[in-house]
């Protein structure tokens, strides 16, 4: 009988010890739903690629391009809520464009292998521009600067520019960098290239001759890296850490994060939305969020279930982004 009452009263303790969790929990968990609260949805491409670039008129904010595998161009006139597939007669092989890029009615796209499109007309129609066997690399991406005249990077970092519809260049470093594993620019002009294996990364400017290189900082290895809005820089290492420079001194670093939130899963790429908002993309389908600047980080649990790598964030406005991933996943922002 005591055995039984025993028995009894350890079992009403554990019913009302797992009772008190769960209340627990529930008192939490409004809290925590404020916090991870969802931001993304996912728009439906009318093809299965892998989408890799994208731009938006800032003058005309409903009007849109998209490029990726399989030379694939999609256009949107409705601000990227539906994508029509513009199709393109380049013989037959199959390219990867990698960039895309317009100023006025004017613009560029670069591809692999070798390819550089251009059009005059709003890209109504596209026309090859021949380019030299001599070029370091393949064209990687292009940025439109103004009437006939364009900037562009390789994959092996060579820069060039063009006053005249691509029918000339000048090279804007003596060298190339080499093999890159990501390669950014800033609004102003400056890139950061990391190494292929991602043990050093090198900077450029205007007016630099040649790549300076940096050791990384972290016995991990740097997956992406880019410019923040008040002149740092900001990198991205294996294993989910993230961690930012001094102001205006590359070389000195500030402590490293490995956000909770990433779950170990790899950190892809990371954009502002505006000083305090930062955003970071990840693989597994992480998406994590900072309100502090990039001082703390949490879930955005609304890309939780798009069961894809998210390579490539955008912001065109402090209330319009876009978020690309694998297998045709493009998701865009919507404010609160």
């Amino acid at each position: 009988m005591k055995k039984s009452i025993k028995r009894f009263l350890n079992s009403l303790s554990l019913s009302l010890s797992i009772l008190f969790i769960c209340i627990t929990l529930l008192a939490i968990a409004p809290q925590n739903a404020r916090a991870d609260h969802g931001n993304w949805h996912k728009v439906e491409l009318p093809v299965a690629i892998t989408p890799l670039d994208l731009w938006f008129d800032r003058n005309k904010p409903s009007h849109g391009w998209l490029v990726g595998t399989e030379a694939t161009l999609l256009e949107s006139t409705d601000g990227g809520t539906t994508w029509e597939e513009r199709k393109l007669d380049l013989g037959g092989s199959i390219y990867r464009f990698s960039s895309i890029s317009f100023s006025g009615k004017e613009g560029w796209i670069t591809g692999q292998p070798a390819l550089l499109l251009h059009t005059t007309d709003d890209g109504k129609s596209w026309s090859r521009i021949g380019l030299s066997s001599k070029l370091p690399g393949d064209p990687f991406a292009i940025v439109a600067s103004g009437k006939n005249s364009a900037e562009m990077v390789t994959d092996l970092g060579a820069i060039y520019s063009t006053q005249d519809a691509g029918q000339n260049w000048k090279a804007m470093v003596t060298q190339a960098v080499g093999n890159a594993r990501n390669l950014n620019r800033s609004a102003d002009g400056r890139y950061v290239a990391i190494s292929a294996n991602g043990n050093f990364y090198s900077t450029w400017q205007p007016g630099d001759m040649t790549w300076v290189q940096h050791n990384r900082n972290s016995s991990r290895r740097v997956q992406n890296m880019g410019y923040t809005p008040d002149n740092r820089l900001w990198m991205l290492n294996r294993g989910g850490q993230v961690q930012f420079s001094e102001v205006g001194d590359f070389e000195t670093w500030n402590k490293k994060q490995t956000p909770r939130q990433g779950g170990g899963f790899g950190l892809l790429d990371l954009k502002y939305q505006d000083d305090d908002n930062v955003w970071i993309s990840g693989g597994s389908s992480r998406l994590l969020h900072s309100t502090d600047g990039g001082k703390t980080w949490v879930r955005d649990l609304s890309a939780a279930n798009v069961g894809a790598n998210l390579y490539k964030i955008y912001f065109f406005s402090s209330d319009r982004g876009f978020v690309l991933g694998q297998n045709g996943t493009l998701l865009a922002y919507s404010p609160d």
